[in-house]
């Protein structure tokens, strides 16, 4: 029998639905899964005898403990669990004792979502969309390292193969642990698309179905939890670190976004130039208006920047094309209901709710503001001179996360995105993190300069 069998993931169950199966299926424990600030999973874990207590939300959270939620004088918060997301988790089960799962919203004692949530904080600013009529859908290119364990089972970032894009077994050693991967993500009602080896040593890919931006929000928190824990499992250690290897390409997490609105696609337009809509060029305006601003949010760390430097394919050029992969923005072939922008700059390391939060309200920006995109660029632009990108009015991403945070600083459209709540306690652990970074003495400088006369 297959946890697919088990659970129809393709319906929200009911609360009856959900007592029948875990009674019926020795279900022992149920997690609630929430996220912090930081795009971290959290849980608590209680007996499923508990299941009363946790669908009517009645099981409480010491708030005071999670890094950027509440103080210790108001510190009591509940678990809100979202129904559609009960899932059994696959790697802690067996056949006498599973464990399942469900993503948790995080309210107030009042009963009032709290406004540090970052799964309450993106409903929010989908509903704002869902106003004017809007569904955003967005499909995730989350890439990610497998690495191999020292002699003590401690990670190394010795990549688990030297093969190449799209390499077959045997040389591509990682193509049997990717392929647990897949069949767990599928047993936990995932749509694979594919999957395969990326261009740098030991860097993989597994694509999954889009879906509306809260769904493909949880469907990243539980793609990067199950990638980890199956890695583990056998041996390796998974990454999601933008740029873990010196020298080599980094991880990026590229999002293919649309808008839909009464089940059709509002970015196609069959009369019009490319095939494309004026929303679907007012959000590709309203995306490169403020992807200086949110990219605080979309490459949260330090080291999203080691990633975000020419010479590796990563899209520093603030440009879009149909086909070029040198922008930060491109538009695919695919046009019809498949019609879509990919934004090509977050990387996994996001918080998958505050990111598209802020790309959604940067669309909603250049859609409601009409903000016309600059003309498309045909030209390598990686390629292109400093001069030549001067001459085409092309500009860059920050090149650190202390850049970024001073742009998001100057944008209240971004700032309004997350809420004064999550901006205050993102950007406070973020300039704490510069601020140690700027004072930490690498390995590098000690070999540099030690020796220096």
């Amino acid at each position: 029998m297959t946890y697919r069998s088990i659970i129809d993931y393709k319906k929200t169950l009911t609360k009856e639905e959900i007592r029948k199966i875990v009674e019926e299926n020795n279900i022992e424990f149920i997690k609630l899964e929430f996220c912090d600030i930081n795009g971290i999973m959290k849980n608590l874990s209680v007996p499923s005898e508990q299941l009363e207590s946790v669908m009517n939300n009645e099981i409480m959270l010491d708030g005071s403990s999670i890094k950027g939620f509440r103080s210790i004088e108001t510190s009591d918060m509940y678990f809100y669990p979202d129904l559609k997301t009960f899932a059994i988790i696959p790697w802690r089960s067996d056949d006498d004792a599973k464990v399942a799962r469900f993503i948790c919203d995080i309210h107030n004692a009042d009963g009032t979502p709290f406004e540090g949530c970052p799964r309450c904080n993106l409903k929010k600013m989908i509903a704002r969309a869902e106003k004017l009529g809007y569904t955003m859908n967005v499909g995730p290119e989350a890439e990610f390292f497998i690495f191999k364990k020292d002699e003590n089972g401690n990670a190394t970032t010795e990549t688990f193969d030297k093969a190449g894009y799209y390499s077959a077994a045997p040389v591509d050693k990682g193509e049997n642990l990717r392929r647990i991967m897949v069949k767990t993500l599928k047993e936990m009602g995932f749509e694979v698309e594919a999957s395969h080896h990326e261009v740098a040593c030991g860097q993989h890919e597994i694509d999954f179905k889009y879906s509306d931006a809260l769904t493909t929000a949880d469907n990243i928190m539980t793609f990067k939890y199950a990638i980890t824990a199956i890695a583990e499992q056998n041996g390796a250690v998974a990454s999601f670190m933008p740029k873990p290897v010196f020298g080599i390409n980094g991880s990026g997490m590229h999002c293919n976004i649309s808008l839909f609105k009464d089940g059709k696609n509002l970015f196609y337009d069959p009369d019009k130039t490319y095939q494309l809509s004026k929303e679907a060029l007012y959000s590709i305006g309203g995306l490169l208006k403020h992807v200086k601003s949110f990219t605080a949010i979309t490459n949260p760390l330090i080291n999203s920047y080691k990633r975000l430097v020419p010479g590796y394919e990563a899209p520093v050029y603030l440009a879009w094309s149909l086909a070029n992969r040198s922008a930060l923005i491109r538009v695919p072939a695919k046009r019809g209901n498949a019609t879509r922008i990919e934004l090509r700059s977050p990387d996994p390391s996001c918080n998958p709710y505050l990111a598209l939060a802020v790309i959604l309200g940067a669309i909603l920006d250049g859609v409601e503001n009409k903000i016309e995109p600059p003309l498309q660029v045909e030209e390598n632009i990686y390629q292109m001179t400093k001069k030549e990108r001067k001459r085409a009015k092309i500009d860059s991403l920050p090149s650190s996360l202390d850049e970024a945070l001073s742009l998001l600083d100057d944008d209240e459209i971004i700032k309004n995105a997350v809420g004064e709540h999550i901006y205050n306690e993102f950007t406070s652990t973020k300039e704490k993190e510069v601020e140690t970074f700027k004072t930490y003495v690498t390995p590098l400088e000690i070999e540099m300069y030690l020796n220096m006369q």
